[in-house]
């Protein structure tokens, strides 16, 4: 990172407002992108809320709120990208919309800039053919977790162009953010999302079966299996819309055994997508 320390967000969304958060918290200015302003300022404002909760417990001084806020910048533009050192880009997960925004950054963000992937599925080696040779080398993939704000893993991938260097650094900033990286190789899926939606899709099927309910199948994996957080509620957490979505993209890859379930293809049909919706496994209050 040069000492400017300009990092570019680009998506507001849950993952990428909280990424903007992570880097503002360690000093960073942030440029938080979005495909319209309003949603840019939609985001931003929305990590009010969770610096109150990481106030309350203990992982940051409130008085330092004001000063983390500041350090982001909503837009609506890839302008201020223009002297950005590091991008994270966490943009819907879908391949052309990804390739997109990179395609486009490439003829803006300075020679020396890094691009990283928050995708969740998509193999980096795809998305790297978004740019031109002399940035493939400084081109990764980051998956953060939801949330992100609590949330200490990312997995850092290398694309099969991605220069060591480069892994390195991007090593170092994950760690200078407060996050513990581990190294994966580049297929699909990676290694956290093909042990959790197979864990998930047999959840759907103990539910169909009527083995369990949703309840007790989320007490049994924390209770039982020593997880923070069931199956069900992490799902409606994440959103059953986008869990669809990349279990359709690892049953491409990998076959039968990642196929999703009728049941949670009829949650999706439904908009029960989750805590966004204020409905997905569960009720939420809006």
């Amino acid at each position: 990172m040069s000492e400017d320390n300009h990092v570019g967000v680009v998506g507001a969304g849950m993952m990428g407002a909280e990424i903007a958060l992570c880097f503002a918290m360690a000093g960073h200015q942030v440029m938080l992108k979005e495909t319209s302003l309003e949603l840019a300022e939609k985001g931003k404002n929305r990590l009010a809320g969770v610096l109150d909760r990481l106030a309350k417990k203990n992982k940051i001084d409130a008085d330092d709120k004001p000063l983390i806020l500041d350090r982001i910048t909503p837009t609506d533009n890839f302008d201020l990208f223009e002297n950005v050192h590091l991008v994270v880009e966490a943009a819907f997960e879908d391949e052309d919309v990804k390739k997109q925004i990179f395609a486009e950054l490439d003829t803006i963000c300075p020679p020396a800039c890094t691009f990283a992937t928050n995708t969740s599925s998509i193999p980096i080696t795809v998305l790297a053919t978004a740019v031109g040779p002399e940035r493939i080398g400084r081109f990764i993939g980051t998956h953060f977790f939801s949330p992100v704000s609590l949330m200490p893993l990312v997995e850092v991938i290398p694309g099969l162009d991605t220069a060591e260097d480069t892994i390195a650094t991007v090593m170092a900033v994950c760690r200078q953010i407060g996050k513990t990286p581990i190294r994966v190789k580049d297929v699909t899926g990676f290694a956290v999302n093909r042990l959790l939606h197979v864990m998930w899709i047999e959840a759907n099927r103990l539910l169909e079966e009527g083995v369990a309910s949703i309840e007790d199948i989320d007490t049994a994996c924390r209770l039982g299996l020593g997880h923070p957080i069931g199956p069900y509620a992490l799902m409606d957490l994440t959103g059953n819309d986008l869990n669809l979505q990349v279990q359709h993209i690892l049953q491409d890859a990998y076959g039968e055994r990642f196929r999703p379930r009728p049941l949670l293809k009829q949650m999706v049909s439904a908009h029960h997508l989750g805590r966004k919706t204020g409905r997905g496994w569960k009720h939420y209050e809006s």
